[in-house]
């Protein structure tokens, strides 16, 4: 059976741009934050450090302004169609797929073949993407505690008496990176385990046609393979 198709609407070009961000950004976190940790590249320190706290902050900004825009940009509510509503509402529980995280998570583990009719994002998605702000607050947090420029600022000050001192802050900043590897690895599974047309979507903005969907009646209306010529 073909699969729900995979509109624009879903992911509106600002939010794909912000997405590039967050995974350049991101790689580029985990790999100098390897090499501060570790400095295994001769003379290479300097640069690393520079460019981890300008990724930080800059990754920092781009989810408050994505937690911004959720509330004034529009998106599908779920795959095939068209019909858009106030993006915060996508990651609210919806009723889609309210009570439906054991079904979605059977699913992820290959105990079901179908997953249940839902909305754009499973429970599980929904969860641990609604986390990763959180995380990412605490995350700059602890950097600027254990950065020269800001270690001596007050909150920084409270935090580091508060943990035991810069090298347990920079344990704990340390090891949250693995949160983020964890993260991405997830995060890579659960968009693509229908298919590379949801990664597609969200990086090239590239459609794909499939089965048609009404959120208003809840049900699957037919097969529409004219994306191409949609614009």
């Amino acid at each position: 059976m073909a699969h729900l198709a995979h509109y624009k609407e879903a992911h509106p070009l600002p939010f794909v741009i912000l997405h590039w961000i967050n995974v350049v950004c991101m790689f580029v976190l985990i790999i100098t934050g390897f090499c501060i940790h570790f400095p295994f590249v001769p003379y290479f320190m300097g640069v690393a450090r520079g460019m981890h706290v300008f990724c930080g902050i800059l990754i920092t900004l781009v989810w408050v302004l994505r937690v911004i825009l959720a509330f004034f940009i529009k998106t599908a509510p779920t795959g095939g169609t068209r019909k858009v509503v106030p993006d915060w509402k996508t990651w609210a529980p919806q009723k889609d797929n309210r009570h439906q995280a054991l079904e979605w998570i059977k699913y992820y583990l290959f105990l079901k073949k179908e997953h249940p009719l839902g909305a754009k994002l499973g429970v599980p998605q929904k969860i641990s993407y609604l986390m990763i702000p959180l995380v990412i607050i605490v995350m700059c947090y602890t950097g600027l505690c254990i950065w020269g420029p800001t270690l001596d600022w007050g909150i920084c000050v409270a935090g580091l008496n508060l943990v035991g001192g810069a090298m347990h802050m920079r344990i704990i900043h340390y090891f949250l990176m693995y949160f983020f590897i964890f993260f991405m690895m997830i995060h890579i599974y659960l968009a693509n385990v229908e298919g590379a047309e949801p990664t597609k979507l969200m990086f090239f903005h590239k459609e794909h046609g499939g089965l048609t969907y009404d959120p208003d009646l809840h049900n699957i209306d037919g097969e529409d393979y004219s994306v191409g010529g949609h614009h």
